[in-house]
């Protein structure tokens, strides 16, 4: 992967990329959607030297924490808090969420319960299997990376015949806040670098509603500095041609057709639903759940949760704006000072996906 951060191969593409937007109306603003290209974009530095070739990088909506919406947050909270004999698990980042109720990590739990930090959902199948006696939710989250590892947890409980498990989901579909953020006109987006590790699940297909309805070209990119410029250069030149379409310059992961197992998986268990997404609303279709024949593992029914959609940020956080690309970090008035990495008053802040987080870590100083 050397070649990948290669300085010379990396300035040789700076230079193709210049080359491209001198013939258009710049700068080109290009959303890259998920958050791991932010981070990409930052730890290397590439930010200012994309910028100077007539090219603008906006954070989109890719961080399946940040854009999570309190009530879902607050009914995990109501589950540990109220709940004997109970296990919430989740990854390390959820815990930290701050809400009206706090956040889960400084939650008290009710009697002979817990929330337990995991870093697979095997592990909370897992608890379930060791803890026959309690309750065990996973309070599961993620894009369509993660989600076929989530729920063949599911699948592995019902043919394992364990009750006490269950999933409280916050599954999300990256296409349709796309489409979202497209069609509220808020912002002019010239081009997307679309998730690759999204991408390897889904394949190209979905996303070519945003060429073919929109006229609005993209790629698919890697998460390496050669990866995103690759990405960039190929949409620059489906826009020198005229010619917007989804571009795969991530070939060596993603195959046109996706994965076949994990998209028949997702179709066997899941469905869509009307899902509010923290900064973007309710967007039809852009969320997940399980199927009739799995919602005894659903913990939204299991528990009969009444989950209000459109609860909204904490006041003065202006994450969601974030989220949608009106804004970048710096702008909001909590950033560095009340809304900082030891005390995030945002999800932003405190997913290593969250372009706050990220530009708090490399570029501090444009506070201001």
């Amino acid at each position: 992967m050397k070649e990948f951060k290669d300085k010379r191969v990396i300035q040789a593409l700076l230079a193709e990329i210049e080359k491209k937007t001198r013939t258009l109306s710049s700068p080109i603003r290009i959303m890259e959607v998920c958050g791991t290209h932010t981070m990409t974009v930052h730890r290397y530095g590439l930010k200012n030297m994309i910028e100077e070739t007539g090219v603008e990088m906006v954070s989109g909506p890719g961080c399946p924490v940040c854009i999570t919406p309190n009530e879902l947050h607050e009914a995990a909270i109501e589950l540990v808090t109220q709940r004997e004999n109970f296990i919430l698990t989740t990854f390390g980042d959820m815990t930290r969420v701050p809400t009206e109720k706090g956040s889960l990590q400084t939650t008290v739990p009710a009697q002979n319960s817990l929330v337990d930090v995991v870093y697979s959902p095997e592990e909370s199948l897992e608890k379930a299997r060791l803890n026959p006696e309690k309750d065990v939710v996973f309070f599961g989250v993620g894009f369509e990376t993660t989600i076929p590892a989530i729920i063949m947890t599911v699948k592995e409980a019902a043919e394992e015949g364990l009750a006490n498990y269950s999933v409280l989901s916050a599954l999300w579909l990256i296409p349709p806040p796309l489409k979202a953020i497209v069609d509220a006109k808020e912002i002019a987006i010239d081009g997307f670098l679309y998730p690759g590790h999204v991408s390897a699940i889904i394949g190209e297909k979905p996303y070519r509603f945003i060429a073919e309805e929109y006229g609005i070209p993209g790629a698919i990119t890697g998460f390496e500095p050669s990866d995103m410029l690759l990405g960039i250069l190929s949409t620059l030149e489906q826009i020198e041609e005229g010619k917007p379409k989804v571009t795969n310059a991530y070939s060596r992961v993603v195959r046109a057709s996706g994965n076949p197992k994990a998209l028949a998986l997702m179709d066997e268990m899941l469905e869509t639903k009307d899902a509010h997404w923290r900064g973007l609303g309710l967007i039809p279709q852009s969320g997940l759940r399980l199927k009739k024949n799995y919602a005894s593992y659903d913990a939204e029914i299991k528990f009969s949760l009444k989950i209000k959609g459109g609860s909204g940020d904490l006041p003065g956080c202006r994450c969601g704006e974030v989220l949608r690309g009106l804004i970048s970090p710096p702008q909001c008035p909590l950033f560095i000072g009340k809304c900082n990495p030891e005390s995030p008053y945002g999800p932003c802040m405190v997913s290593f996906e969250g372009a706050c987080l990220i530009f708090y870590k490399y570029h501090r100083a444009q506070k201001g």
